[in-house]
């Protein structure tokens, strides 16, 4: 995908990192909390060097601000959908959800990782248009609902809408959401200016400043008018919605939020100085201890937090680089574009003495009994071709529309065996629950597709240490069966469970299912 993409070769490090404003609420007491969150259409300057961008954001920002809430605070988000009618990008109408019967333009807002009533958690067939004057089959209501029953942690929200998910984020409907908590306060990290959210993604932009987004595959399909391509690659970094920024920062301690909110492009995270990365956090929450990490590697939706010492580095320029192939894992190695993600100058004076301390605990992470588990489920990630000859990826090889194969009972403990039959790492994504990765391994694909039985070719190999706390993505990898373990609830009802590569997600790769009582 990145061969057709234009290439403009923008000056790196010459624009500085925005950091998203934080969300003021509308209303706020002691029992609740009221938000109003309008997406638009505006422009703005993602390189110094380009024309402004047109995007769409959430309150006239991309990415959209940032939304801090307690654990536990109720808190009501009216969404608001005032785009425009016209898409900023190609639409496949041979897409499921996407075809001529629906409004191009249409919206629905998930936020990844929340513990949600399924009416509030962004259905792909909730999805509403400007003013609410369309709404999809399963939408329910204006006002979405969030108990934020989580512990401290970071998440994120974004579109969902069915069949054009991934034109809709890389249109720039994305933000951070932190929900914090009393052991949080306690731990001393770095906080303030001196914690700070990364949103890594890729884009393509035209010499114009517009973003490209491509009609076709590499080998076109003639007689389709625009066509989904199997995945997304743009051909430069934006970290915040800015082309390889750069960051000041004083010789101490930060805390960084790290989040892939990429299309497909995976991202394998180090910084030039060889330094190390102290990981305190997963997808849900911080880990059991901090961990010294030389790399992180991040799928599509996946988050890391981290802290990084730049003490005793005054005047250094540290550039964070990213060498994960693409498709991952065993696709091209990057460029000098798409390899380099950021800088931080190291030449801003010290303005206090640095008392922020890397904790040596955290929070108790008690591993998940695999004994306590009342149903196994053996899911297939598979890949075929549609009667264009286009390729598309399926979970448990049904489509969207199939009926509903999962329903784990509320409270219920169940063990998923991901079977990836793909040459792909897929990262897939639950609504509603986290789990915990019991182990990958490796098992001998010819063999189940030729007979139907998992025929193990490796001993059980552990979770990486830098995915050992709760998630709610993970990656399956080809030629692996993942497990992983988790209770369902605290609520019934309709949600989704899908491959995060939004371009499989959009084209099949997504399945309902319901916690039933």
């Amino acid at each position: 995908m990145e061969d057709n993409s234009p290439e403009i070769g923008l000056s790196k490090f010459v624009d500085e990192l925005p950091i998203p404003p934080v969300l003021q609420p509308r209303w706020k007491n002691k029992f609740y909390t009221y938000y109003e969150v309008n997406m638009t259409e505006f422009k703005q300057s993602l390189h110094k060097e380009l024309n402004d961008t047109t995007v769409w954001g959430y309150e006239g920002s991309y990415p959209g601000p940032t939304i801090e809430v307690n654990s536990g605070e109720i808190v009501f988000i009216k969404w608001m959908n005032d785009l425009p009618d016209k898409h900023l990008f190609p639409i496949d109408y041979t897409v499921h959800g996407a075809g001529m019967e629906v409004p191009e333009v249409r919206t629905v807002v998930h936020l990844h990782g929340a513990c949600v009533e399924w009416e509030s958690d962004g259905y792909p067939e909730a999805w509403f248009t400007k003013g609410f004057q369309q709404v999809g089959p399963y939408f329910r209501k204006q006002i979405y609902r969030y108990d934020n029953c989580n512990s401290a942690c970071t998440l994120w929200y974004h579109d969902h809408a069915l069949g054009i998910t991934r034109l809709n984020i890389y249109a720039g409907l994305a933000g951070f959401y932190f929900i914090r908590d009393q052991r949080e306060r306690l731990l001393n990290l770095p906080c303030g200016k001196y914690e700070i959210p990364l949103m890594l993604q890729d884009r393509s932009l035209n010499k114009d400043g517009s973003l490209f987004y491509p009609k076709q595959p590499d080998s076109p399909v003639p007689e389709l008018e625009t066509s989904i391509i199997p995945e997304f690659f743009g051909n430069t970094i934006v970290v915040n919605g800015k082309v390889h920024p750069f960051l000041k920062v004083e010789p101490r301690k930060y805390r960084f939020r790290l989040l892939n909110g990429s299309n497909s492009r995976f991202f394998r995270i180090k910084l030039d100085s060889g330094q190390l990365l102290y990981q305190i956090a997963t997808d849900s929450g911080f880990m059991e201890y901090p961990i010294g990490v030389k790399e992180i590697l991040l799928a599509p939706a996946e988050r890391a937090e981290i802290i990084i010492d730049f003490a005793n580095l005054e005047d250094k320029h540290i550039i964070m680089i990213n060498d994960a192939p693409t498709p991952f894992p065993t696709g091209a190695p990057p460029d000098e574009d798409t390899g380099t993600v950021m800088q931080f100058s190291v030449t801003l004076p010290l303005s206090s003495v640095d008392t922020s301390v890397i904790p040596a605990n955290m929070a108790p992470f008690p591993q998940i009994n695999e004994q306590l588990s009342s149903n196994s489920r053996y899911l297939t990630l598979n890949d075929n071709r549609d009667q264009y000859g286009r390729e598309f990826m399926l979970l448990d090889n049904k489509e969207w529309g199939a009926p509903i194969s999962e329903n784990p009972k509320l409270g219920s403990t169940e063990i998923w065996y991901l079977i990836n039959l793909t040459g792909d790492s897929h990262p897939i994504h639950l609504h509603l629950i986290d789990f915990q990765i019991i182990d990958r391994r490796n098992f001998d694909v010819d063999k189940y597709n030729k007979e139907g039985v998992i025929h193990y070719t490796s001993p059980a190999i552990p979770p990486e240490p830098q995915e050992r706390g709760w998630k709610d993505t993970v990656r399956a990898n080809p030629e692996q069966v993942t497990r992983i373990i988790m209770k369902f609830g605290p609520f019934t009802g309709l949600y989704v469970w899908h491959c995060h590569i939004l371009e499989h997600e959009d084209y099949e790769m997504m399945r309902p299912y319901i916690i039933v009582r």
